[in-house]
């Protein structure tokens, strides 16, 4: 078999190509606003992609076209690639069933495309994901005949057409039994009456033939007018179903006798002949009622009943009556028209909402497509809304770990590690009514930790704003703690450096100074055996009374700086 593949233009010579209708391919360029791209058009077809499939040499096929050249083609090279270098053939560009996926970008893009409506006269306008939901509701589309005339006919023409002008939508008319289209039966009107009178010993001769026989019978209502000839199957249909139209029939027949009977008087051999003809036809409308009477699977109303006589009991004289009685034959000969024109309209009628009910099944399987389709929306919606809030979760997590390492960092920036280190405070009013306002719980704050040295002594101080102990509510109190380093292992215990304390006067006249040296035997300088050491230090740094003192600046700006200097060379 050929490897390769056929131009679109030359599939139908090509006989291992599909037919004309085998498979649906892509959407026509024509339809398209504008002029499609290149990778928007099936390598196949060359019609704007229909559920694009990719190769894995990189070429698009509609989904129908690619699974047809599989399925009816072994070791099928791809086009394009022919095309291209027909003297290269590379696994890649076989085309198999495993080497295509969907490609569901170009899909999305392709739904996207601006299109119109191409049927003459329709100026609908959209993008192409509505295209074939419209393609199925316009009205200016051609459709076939629903009844199989092969007719094509607009699709908002189709009634006018079933109406009007289907061959296949025939009635019969149940008085002539002429086939005509609905519109001409309501106007129609015919004189069965005598059309065509035939020798009746002829007619009785051939009615008696044996069911089943496949000669040709007349109606039973023949003596009436009705002209139906046909086999006994057909007979019993026909008799079934023409009830209105033998009842005119009858009430023809009677209006007639009637007309007969009221002409001018006769002579006296006159009148007996004439009662002897009405004698003669009596009996033929007694055998035709009562056929009537076998063939209806329901009696009239009020109108039959003064119609049929009541069989050979002598009640003929009833019977003349009301055939008579022309008020009642007018009314039951309207009566039957009017049932006439209502079986025409609702054959017209069931036609119309045959089509319409294809029409809303074909709605409906659209309307569940969507359904599908919002279903499996809402399910991608669902599992992004997963993973968004994942993501949200771990952006939280980030941005503690962020936090945290902005205050690490921030930690490292503020560390000494010369045993020297200057605090400052600022916003000192709002921290000082804090510490006033303890009621006794003593709020103290402390200093970033830093360093006597790279490896040396990790320590802090402690500031008391109100006074700790002898020096509560007057002085400002100020302490040194040792806290657990890393490096306490390598250094030499206890803690025997000189600290000094600093006030610092921010106009740089006079500093307020403090020094003491560590006892060694107290536990505030041996190595720490938890976070920190009790403080020690000096209760009475600093007077509160001098704190806004007009020669010094130790409070400026809200803001006071406390410098301590470990003295490591000692």
């Amino acid at each position: 078999m050929d490897s390769s593949l056929k131009p679109a233009g030359n599939l139908h010579n090509d006989p291992s190509a599909p037919g004309e209708n085998e498979y649906p391919s892509g959407f026509p360029q024509s339809i398209c606003d504008d002029v499609p791209q290149q990778k928007y058009l099936c390598s196949n077809c060359n019609n704007v992609l229909n559920e694009a499939r990719q190769t894995l040499c990189g070429h698009r096929y509609c989904l129908a076209c690619v699974s047809w050249l599989v399925s009816n083609n072994n070791n099928l090279v791809c086009k394009m690639c022919k095309e291209e270098d027909p003297s290269s053939e590379s696994e890649t560009s076989i085309l198999t069933s495993d080497n295509l996926f969907s490609d569901a970008a170009i899909n999305k893009e392709i739904l996207e495309l601006k299109v119109h409506c191409a049927n003459q006269g329709c100026s609908w306008r959209s993008i192409l994901k509505d295209f074939e939901e419209h393609q199925g509701q316009c009205e200016y589309a051609l459709i076939p005949c629903n009844i199989g005339c092969g007719h094509m006919v607009l699709r908002k023409a189709l009634a006018c057409h079933l109406e009007k002008a289907c061959p296949n939508n025939m009635s019969v008319c149940p008085a002539c039994c002429h086939s005509m289209r609905p519109i001409e039966l309501q106007t129609h009107s015919c004189n069965s009456l005598g059309e065509e009178k035939t020798d009746k010993k002829q007619r009785k001769g051939k009615s008696n033939t044996l069911p089943g026989s496949k000669e040709k019978e007349y109606c039973v209502f023949s003596e009436v007018g009705c002209t139906f000839k046909g086999t006994t199957e057909k007979l019993r249909v026909h008799e079934n179903s023409s009830h209105v139209g033998h009842l005119q029939l009858l009430l023809r027949a009677a209006t007639t006798t009637s007309s007969d009977l009221q002409a001018t008087p006769l002579t006296a051999p006159a009148q007996g002949k004439e009662n002897r003809a009405m004698d003669e036809q009596l009996p033929h409308l007694r055998d035709t009622l009562s056929g009537l009477r076998l063939h209806w699977d329901m009696g009239l109303s009020k109108g039959e009943g003064e119609l049929e006589t009541e069989g050979g009991d002598g009640r003929n004289s009833s019977a003349a009556h009301s055939l008579r009685d022309d008020d009642q034959v007018t009314i039951l000969l309207d009566l039957g028209r009017q049932i006439d024109t209502l079986q025409q309209r609702v054959q017209i009628s069931e036609n119309i909402i045959s089509v319409l009910n294809r029409e809303v099944e074909k709605t409906q399987l659209s309307m569940k497509a969507v359904e599908r389709e919002n279903q499996s929306n809402q399910e991608m919606i669902y599992h992004l809304e997963i993973k968004v809030t994942e993501q949200e979760h771990r952006m939280a997590r980030k941005d503690l770990v962020i936090s945290s390492m902005k205050q690490s960092l921030s930690a490292h920036q503020e560390v000494s590690y010369d045993g020297t280190f200057i605090w400052r405070l600022s916003d000192l009013s709002t921290k000082m009514k804090e510490a006033v306002s303890s009621h006794g719980n003593r709020p103290n704050l402390y200093s970033p930790a830093f360093y006597t040295a790279r490896y040396g002594f990790k320590v802090c101080m402690r500031l008391y704003l109100n006074g700790d102990g002898v020096g509560k509510g007057t002085h400002i109190s100020l302490f040194f703690v040792i806290m657990k380093g890393e490096y306490d292992l390598l250094l030499s215990w206890p803690f025997k450096h000189k600290v000094t304390f600093f006030l610092l006067d921010q106009n740089h006249r006079e500093h307020v100074i403090d020094a003491f040296r560590p006892d060694l035997t107290s536990s505030s300088f041996q190595r720490p055996v938890s976070d920190m050491n009790v403080a020690s230090g000096c209760p009475l740094f600093f007077p509160l009374g001098k704190l806004h003192s007009p020669k010094h600046a130790y409070l400026k700006d809200d803001t006071i700086f406390i410098k301590c200097v470990v003295d490591t060379s000692s």
